[in-house]
């Protein structure tokens, strides 16, 4: 269950156990360092220093990479840098030329209805809701894209 030190591990789990007030056995919480265990009053929860961290969850040591693990070099690593850069870049200014031309469509929210919509009211209201959607979902998607393309990588 523990890996080397494992025996010292569960003793310090035992008496940390104790002096807490658990009146169970402690449980690991999934994705963190704590543990939980049930007490007299309810649950209590607490961490045991230099205790063994859920693999993945973040909050402990990277593992080394493992010796046969294949490499990329940093000339490759900024090429494809580059080319994700570039990638985003484009579907930025496409994004963009998406708005420019939902907010023509919308026109400030009063868009000229047309022949049928003069007609049926509620088609022009559903049309102007539709066009507002979509520029809302342009909007959004520049901001993500401006957004990755801020982060360093």
């Amino acid at each position: 269950m523990f890996a080397a030190g494992g025996s010292a591990l569960a003793a310090n789990l035992t008496a940390k156990a104790r002096e807490e007030g658990c009146t169970g056995r402690p449980t690991l919480v999934q994705g963190t360092g704590l543990y939980r265990c049930p007490t007299q009053g309810g649950v209590h929860y607490f961490n045991v220093p230099g205790g063994a961290v859920e693999a993945g969850s973040g909050t402990g040591a990277r593992a080394a990479t493992p010796s046969g693990f294949p490499k990329v070099d940093a000339a490759t690593q900024k090429g494809r840098d580059d080319i994700r850069r570039k990638v985003l870049s484009d579907e930025l200014a496409t994004e963009q030329k998406l708005l420019d031309e939902a907010r023509a469509a919308y026109a400030n929210g009063a868009p000229p209805p047309t022949q049928d919509e003069q007609n049926v009211p509620q088609r022009y209201a559903e049309r102007v809701t539709r066009l507002r959607q979509t520029v809302s979902l342009h909007e959004k998607n520049i901001e993500a894209l401006k957004k990755e393309l801020a982060a360093k990588r």
